[in-house]
């Protein structure tokens, strides 16, 4: 497992949902100015410097449970609100996206350039805000200090991580049933023709070398697929041609987003719940998820200006089925992290803390870590 997999897997998963809140808030019909401040509000917290440290700092990566946790805290940065339902359906619709752009990548080190595509988009949806863009370009320039000297195996690692991390994820979404990308049963299908990985060349020759290094024979056979060299490598620069598609917006037309849980999903369902046996490492994630959370700055909406709510669905309807048709074992609650009694803990954490919502009364137990532990168990 790669130490470096959190920043690419965060900022790309966050590239997606600033995607899909965009599409719906230009289908419902947002006015602009609203639509503008919860982009820019979200985006700012995203990228904020406090909380790109704490993101960059080698470790492994976060449960699924304890990551949703984080984009659920990121969604309702601003003025804009989603239940549950909604918010189940953008996360779905986001992994399920990247899982996308990773299988397809040609290379491993590619995933990189998805990550850049992203942070193209998200650029664009700032143009007009000099101090949030300056937040993006260093998140950048962190990016190609960080990752740029990477090896082959070093970034195939990485690949593996993530992965790993999505391999139970077999969520049907409509784009991709329509596109023929996906089976009926939320497996990928994967091209066995197109364009190559930069530095390969087009199948259909096999050489001999001698123990000196001299060729001595070449074969050539039919491969049976229609492959094309890459005409270019994409740019690593912070302005330049990526050439690779993958990471762009794929709802920048206007397309309906539906997600159905497989057949196999929901099999698995029992199997996405995290063991009730004592986890060594659940109390470290615990205290690395409050770190991360801690270095966001929530900005509660100011002024007299009021929120709204956003539906992921068509209709309201559909949204409450949703509600009532998913299963029990896929629901992720906010929780608030008790954490305000740790000597450790810094005045800015415990107010960050404070925000979260009250669902339950914290038990007691034998030390304040099992104690975060329980109730982290039931996110």
């Amino acid at each position: 497992m790669s130490v470096r997999t959190l920043p690419l897997l965060f900022l790309n998963l966050g590239g997606e949902m600033l995607y899909i809140l965009d599409q719906r808030l230009r289908a419902q019909n947002i006015p602009g100015d609203k639509a503008r401040k919860v982009l820019n509000d979200i985006i700012s917290t995203m990228f904020n410097r406090k909380f790109m440290e704490e993101l960059f700092k080698p470790q492994e990566l976060y449960s699924k449970k304890a990551l949703r946790t984080v984009y659920d805290r990121l969604a309702h940065a601003s003025i804009m609100r989603l239940n549950q339902a909604s918010m189940d359906k953008l996360y779905d619709l986001m992994t399920m996206a990247f899982k996308y752009q990773v299988l397809l990548c040609p290379r491993p080190k590619d995933v990189l350039l998805v990550t850049f595509n992203h942070l193209d988009a998200i650029k664009g949806f700032i143009q007009d805000s000099p101090t949030i863009l300056h937040q993006v370009d260093e998140t950048f320039q962190q990016l190609t200090e960080i990752y740029g000297g990477l090896s082959a195996g070093e970034f195939q690692l990485i690949r593996q991580t993530l992965l790993i991390f999505f391999q139970d994820l077999h969520i049907r979404v409509s784009i991709f049933l329509k596109d023929k990308v996906q089976n009926s049963n939320g497996r990928f299908v994967l091209p066995v023709s197109g364009p190559l990985p930069w530095g390969t060349k087009v199948p259909g020759l096999v050489r001999t070398f001698n123990n000196k290094g001299e060729e001595v024979r070449k074969v050539e056979f039919k491969h049976g697929g229609s492959y094309v060299a890459a005409p270019k490598e994409g740019s690593f620069e912070l302005y330049g041609d990526r050439v690779l598609k993958l990471g762009t917006n794929m709802y920048s037309v206007n397309r309906p987003m539906e997600t159905h849980m497989s057949g196999a999903s929901e099999n698995l369902a029992a199997q996405t719940q995290e063991s009730i046996a004592p986890n060594p490492l659940a109390k470290e994630e615990l205290n690395l998820l409050a770190r991360l959370i801690g270095g966001m700055e929530i900005k509660k909406p100011s002024g007299p200006e009021p929120g709204f709510r956003l539906n992921l669905f068509t209709t309201d309807e559909e949204e409450e089925q949703a509600a009532l048709t998913r299963p029990e074992e896929l629901f992720y609650e906010v929780i608030n992290i008790q954490a305000t009694q740790d000597q450790q803990t810094n005045e800015e954490l415990a107010r960050i803390m404070g925000e979260f919502e009250i669902l339950d009364q914290p038990r007691r137990s034998a030390s304040k870590g099992d104690d975060l532990l329980a109730m982290m168990d039931e996110l």
